[in-house]
């Protein structure tokens, strides 16, 4: 989930990156702030000659002793501090001040590191994370853990250099632009209100997804936000238009009910096919064609079968379970897989995990497919160093995995929530060892 935390992660996560991110179980990893301490030599008063007389008589006036003996020259009050002493002191004062600018000017970057991890079937403050009314739910046991990266350095919150020069020399933290991470122009409550929208988004999906994958029907009305620009939907769908059936050039009429509807027909259609798209707008129904469009490529450069509309939905869903969530501090959508397996897990008997410590990430969408995020190496740093020995990554972060799993985690790749649901039934019933993990060009073995 960004954790985001802002958090974004997210950010921090109890943060961090998702890292990645932070006090959970043991605390986030944070870089330290280097102390330097500057010593400077003592001035040092240049001794004269040795005086001559008695050593306990003191004249009016001090004979010094030249080379050759005493010359009866009277003695001057010379200066504290030669000019070389003067030098070093004056330069260690400017090195003194030149650090402190050092470590305490702000700079433009991002600082991700592994965030919180979060089980998911805990509480927090003697309440549960999830909590379901309207349905019998059963103990449970073990973790799953949801896993964020923290950031440091968002608006308003800028990073010194000494932070970043910190972070170049972790290796459990990335140190990015922080346009790269932020949204140039943005601000701390405009970034806090996309990765609360993000979080609450994920937990929908999620809580769809886990009560269609467990058998429960779950009605919902598909409404327009918006379309991709360049798509075909661009124009021909209006922000506000309910979708109701759609029928692909060639084949029957698909009435949609639910997402899962929509998208299993797309998943079949190629990309440049005309979709009869049946909506209802302003109270009448009405058909518009639609060219659909190929989906993004992923992160490794995998192309997803079928095809999309290009259009935003929002969707308004009647719920047959009451399920509510309890999480503060954590935003961004990358929770939604671990949500979704802890809903199943609490709505099913017996411990899913056979009382295993199983970490993970992953979006989540309407239809149960696990989708990639960010920070994903961090997120692993993250897991392991809290205790978990499973990790479920989406399939399509696989190219990020490989070569970059701390020692003792074992990573199992998943497309589906059905994929993650069989996965941790495997893992707690001692049967992880088979399950498909992350590899080199894994596309192109499938």
């Amino acid at each position: 989930m960004l954790l985001v935390s802002w958090t974004t992660t997210v950010t921090a996560a109890k943060g961090q990156g998702q890292g990645p991110p932070a006090a959970r179980a043991r605390g986030s990893l944070r870089a330290q702030e280097p102390s330097s301490v500057v010593r400077h030599d003592e001035p040092v008063i240049a001794q004269g000659p040795r005086r001559t007389g008695h050593p306990d008589t003191v004249g009016p006036t001090d004979v010094l002793a030249g080379p050759g003996g005493t010359d009866g020259s009277v003695a001057d009050d010379g200066p504290l501090l030669s000019r070389r002493s003067l030098t070093l002191v004056v330069s260690g004062a400017l090195v003194v001040v030149l650090v402190l600018v050092m470590v305490l000017l702000p700079l433009p970057y991002a600082v991700e590191g592994p965030g919180p991890t979060v089980n998911t079937l805990a509480e927090i403050d003697g309440k549960p994370i999830i909590t379901v009314k309207g349905a019998e739910t059963y103990p449970t046991g073990g973790e799953l853990r949801l896993t964020t990266v923290s950031v440091l350095g968002g608006p308003g919150h800028p990073v010194t250099a000494a932070r970043v020069l910190a972070g170049w020399l972790s290796s459990s933290a990335v140190v990015l632009p922080r346009e790269a991470v932020f949204p140039e122009g943005s601000t701390r409550e405009s970034v806090d209100k996309e990765s609360s929208a993000q979080m609450t988004s994920s937990q929908t999906n999620a809580t769809v997804a886990a009560l269609e994958e467990l058998g429960y029907d779950v009605p919902m009305v598909l409404t327009v936000d918006g379309t991709a620009p360049g798509s075909g939907a661009e124009g021909a769908l209006l922000r506000g238009d309910v979708i109701t059936s759609v029928r692909p050039d060639g084949a029957g009429t698909t009435q949609v009910r639910t997402f899962s509807e929509l998208a299993a027909v797309l998943a079949t259609t190629a990309a440049g096919t005309t979709v009869a798209v049946g909506v209802e707008r302003d109270g009448e129904p009405r058909t518009v064609d639609i060219t659909t469009i190929a989906h993004p490529r992923t992160g490794d450069g995998h192309e997803p079968a079928g095809s999309i509309l290009g259009v935003r939905l929002v969707p308004d869903v009647t719920l047959p379970v009451d399920i509510s969530f309890d999480i503060d501090n954590i935003g961004g959508p990358s929770a939604g897989t671990m949500f979704a397996l802890g809903i199943i897990d609490t709505l099913t008997p017996g411990e899913m995990t056979g009382g295993k410590a199983i970490a993970g990430t992953g979006t989540m969408d309407l239809s149960g497919t696990v989708g990639p995020i960010g920070g994903i190496q961090l997120k692993l740093i993250g897991a392991e160093r809290d205790g978990a020995r499973w990790f479920l990554a989406p399939a399509d972060n696989c190219a990020e995995v490989v070569g970059h799993v701390p020692d003792g985690l074992h990573v199992v790749k998943v497309a589906t929530l059905a994929e993650a649901r069989d996965a941790v039934e495997a893992i707690g019933a001692g049967e992880g060892g088979e399950l498909p993990t992350c590899t080199a060009g894994r596309r192109a073995a499938e």
